[in-house]
């Protein structure tokens, strides 16, 4: 079984995750790509393929929303998983349903809302601002939840086991 992980990581969280994740798919069988430093391999070489990023402003991040659509096709053939990183629980679900297209979201796996962490000191001054205004948040917030990694990844795994086997 291999896998593939697409995402985005603006401030780092994402990226803690990612690894966790591949930490426990097994290193050896999972490459990692971050859509804003590395290239996309060959996608159809993969038998199952994660994607996820976080939430900014209410949206998940362009180029995931681009890699998505640009290719869906193949994406549909694959077994597939979502997963989103996210501060505000009270919008997790409809943040999720905006950040991925239904087609991809009901042919997927797995679904993870992994919640995530403000990381203050990486933030710019205007995010920082708008974070406090907006939030009244001054300091990090972890909140990454690794009950819910460690499920969506247990999943992931099952799942492709099992159709695996099939």
């Amino acid at each position: 079984m291999t896998y593939l992980i697409i995402y985005l990581s603006h401030h780092g969280a994402t990226q803690k995750i990612v690894t966790e994740m591949t930490d426990r798919l097994g290193a050896n069988n999972t490459m990692a790509v971050d859509l804003s430093i590395g290239s996309i391999p060959d996608i159809e070489l993969f038998d199952t393929i994660l994607i996820g990023g976080s939430i900014h402003a209410g949206r998940i991040q362009r180029r995931i929303r681009r890699f998505c659509r640009h290719h869906r096709d193949v994406l549909l053939t694959k077994r597939l998983g979502l997963f989103l990183c996210f501060i505000d629980k009270v919008h997790d679900q409809s943040e999720f349903e905006n950040a991925f297209p239904q087609e991809l979201r009901e042919h997927a796996i797995a679904h993870g809302l992994l919640r995530g962490e403000l990381i203050i000191e990486k933030m710019n001054f205007i995010e920082r601002l708008v974070l406090r205004k907006a939030k009244g948040v001054v300091d990090s917030v972890p909140a990454i939840d690794r009950a819910a990694v460690n499920a969506f990844v247990q999943s992931v795994r099952e799942e492709a086991s099992l159709l695996h086997r099939a």
